[in-house]
C-alpha cells in the first residue's frame, strides 16, 4: 500500500476546487479530481502534467448515485484507501425566496446538500475500515448567518454545518476526523456562475430592485475578495493541523464579521448586515 496519502476532491474543474487540487497534489497526496464533465479537465491536467504531480482527473456527479459508487470504487481499486474525501461540488442559487420555485431549490440542495451525503456516505465504510481519514466539507460564511437574496445557498450550508457537527460524533471513535472550512467572499467565477431564480429577472418582481442592489453590492465586494489559493491553503492546514479544531474561517472578511456575530445581539448583527447591504 502507497505510503503517500490520497485525497479525492469534488467540483475540481474551476474555482476554489480546481486550487484544492492542485495544492494537495503539490504536497504529495495523490489527488483525484472529480468533476461532473471531465471535459473541463485540460488546464488542471495540463498543470499537473508540466509540473509533475500526482493528479488524476476523473468523473463523478455528486448528484447521480450510480456515477458516486464507480468513482469512489475506481479510487480504491487503484490506490487501495482514500485518506481525505473535499467535499467541494456546489453553486450558488440567488433570488428572494418567493421568487424561488421549489424545483430550483431542490436542485440547489441536490447539489450542494444531498452530493456532499452521497460521497461521504461512499467512502465512509473505506475510511472505517482504515481507521482513519478526514472528510472536510465546503461550508461558507453563509452557513454561519443568512444574508438577503440569499436563502436557498444559505440554508444549504446550514444544512452542511449541522450534517457535520452531528457526524463528527459518530465518527471519532473511527479515527475519521470532521472538517468544516468557511469561506467568505472569493475572487472566483463563483457568482458569474450562480443560477438566478426565474422570477428574480422579471421587471414586475417585487423584489427586482433589491435583487438588482444586491448583485452591485456583490460586485464591489468581490474586487477585495480573497484568491482561491488562499481556502486551498486553509483545507491543507486543517488537514494537517495537529491541533484538530472543527471549523476554519477561510477569508479575512468572515473572520471579522464572524467576531462581531459571537459579540453581538442577534438584532444589532441584523442591522449591521442591512447596512452592508444596502
Amino acid at each position: 500500500m502507497s505510503e503517500q496519502r490520497v485525497a479525492v476532491v469534488t467540483g475540481s474543474s474551476s474555482g476554489i476546487g480546481f486550487e484544492i487540487s492542485l495544492m494537495l497534489a503539490r504536497h504529495g497526496f495523490i489527488t483525484y479530481a472529480t468533476m461532473r464533465d471531465l471535459q473541463k479537465r485540460s488546464i488542471l491536467k495540463s498543470i499537473a502534467d508540466k509540473e509533475n504531480i500526482p493528479l488524476k482527473c476523473i468523473q463523478l456527479d455528486v448528484t447521480n448515485d450510480i456515477s458516486t459508487k464507480q468513482a469512489i470504487e475506481t479510487i480504491v481499486k487503484e490506490s487501495n484507501k482514500i485518506d481525505v474525501l473535499v467535499n467541494n461540488a456546489g453553486y450558488g442559487l440567488s433570488g428572494a425566496l418567493e421568487d424561488l420555485s421549489i424545483n430550483e431549490i431542490k436542485i440547489q440542495f441536490d447539489t450542494n446538500f444531498f452530493g456532499l451525503i452521497r460521497a461521504t456516505q461512499a467512502v465512509l465504510p473505506i475510511m472505517r475500515k482504515q481507521k482513519s481519514g478526514a472528510i472536510v466539507n465546503i461550508s461558507s460564511g453563509l452557513g454561519r448567518f443568512g444574508i438577503a437574496t440569499s436563502s436557498a445557498y444559505a440554508s444549504s450550508k446550514f444544512a452542511i454545518e449541522g450534517l457535520t457537527e452531528s457526524i463528527s460524533y459518530e465518527l471519532e471513535p473511527f479515527g475519521i476526523r470532521t472538517i468544516l472550512v468557511e469561506p467568505g467572499i472569493i475572487k472566483t467565477n463563483f457568482i458569474k456562475a450562480a443560477v438566478l431564480a426565474q422570477k428574480s429577472t422579471d421587471p414586475n418582481s417585487p423584489y427586482f430592485q433589491f435583487m438588482n442592489n444586491m448583485e452591485d453590492g456583490m460586485k464591489k465586494l468581490i474586487e477585495s475578495g480573497e484568491k482561491p489559493e488562499y481556502v486551498a491553503r486553509v483545507v491543507l492546514d486543517a488537514i494537517n493541523d495537529n491541533n484538530p479544531k472543527l471549523r476554519y474561517l477561510a477569508g479575512k472578511d468572515v473572520e471579522q464579521i464572524m467576531e462581531i456575530k459571537n459579540k453581538v445581539s442577534d438584532e444589532d448583527f441584523h442591522n449591521m448586515i442591512k447596512k452592508m447591504s444596502s
